[in-house]
């Protein structure tokens, strides 16, 4: 297939559900990113013994992808608003532009009790992710202050979830690793029960996710359970 010579634009879709089903909503970035990068990373425990010379890193697990990249937001008219997706010139700079943005990406949804699910698309990339930190940056303004243009640098940290992680990797055992995101009202004990049957392995658990304190978890934090000995599925 040839090229057609059409401007494809990078869209971000913002889904209420984890599965990115259903109700969304669709934002056409103004200005397509000039780069992007994609992080991939190995968390490792540093096993040392006592008197050694040096560490021997254990592997420990493989965090989500991360992606990064920049986006302008221009409000001085030279952009052409009949561009799809694109926001008229408007009175208040990038104000609307920044705030339909945050609405889409950042703001708090009550019903499903955080942001929303972003899936990011641009030619051959689809990315599926929560977004993590959005910095703006003004650059331009009217006299009397009102900004003109920016720039968002925007990190996303890859989303799977719980159901599609245990379909690819079919997790189905206690005797198989298991990567469990922490929701509002879970407790060690309790997720302990629900992988292996007994909650008595709640400390092993949270030696293995380097928990100080196993009574605190962090909703939307990510723990291994690994297999353990003696557990039976």
């Amino acid at each position: 297939m040839g090229f057609t010579g059409g401007l494809e634009k990078m869209l971000i879709t913002a889904y209420d559900a984890s599965t990115f089903t259903g109700a969304s909503r669709k934002m056409t970035v103004t200005i397509n990113p000039e780069k992007y990068s994609q992080t991939y990373e190995i968390l490792y425990n540093n096993v040392q013994g006592q008197g050694a010379n040096g560490g021997s890193p254990d592997f420990n697990r493989i965090p989500s992808d991360k992606l990064q990249f920049e986006l302008i937001f221009d409000g001085t008219g030279v952009v052409p608003s009949t561009i799809p997706g694109v926001l008229p010139y408007t009175q208040d700079g990038i104000v609307t532009q920044i705030q339909t943005f945050k609405d889409l990406c950042f703001s708090y949804v009550g019903k499903i009790h955080s942001p929303r699910y972003l899936e990011v698309t641009w030619g051959t990339m689809v990315f599926r992710a929560r977004l993590k930190t959005l910095t703006i940056s003004y650059t331009l303004f009217k006299p009397d202050g009102t900004p003109l243009r920016a720039r968002a640098t925007i990190l996303l940290i890859g989303y799977t979830d719980e159901k599609e992680l245990a379909k690819q990797a079919n997790k189905t055992s206690p005797d198989l690793t298991h990567l469990v995101t922490v929701k509002a009202g879970d407790t060690l004990p309790l997720l302990c029960y629900r992988i292996y049957g007994t909650s008595h392995t709640y400390l092993q658990v949270a030696a293995v996710n380097n928990l100080t304190d196993f009574r605190q978890l962090t909703v939307g934090s990510q723990l291994v359970f690994p297999p353990i000995k003696g557990v039976e599925s």
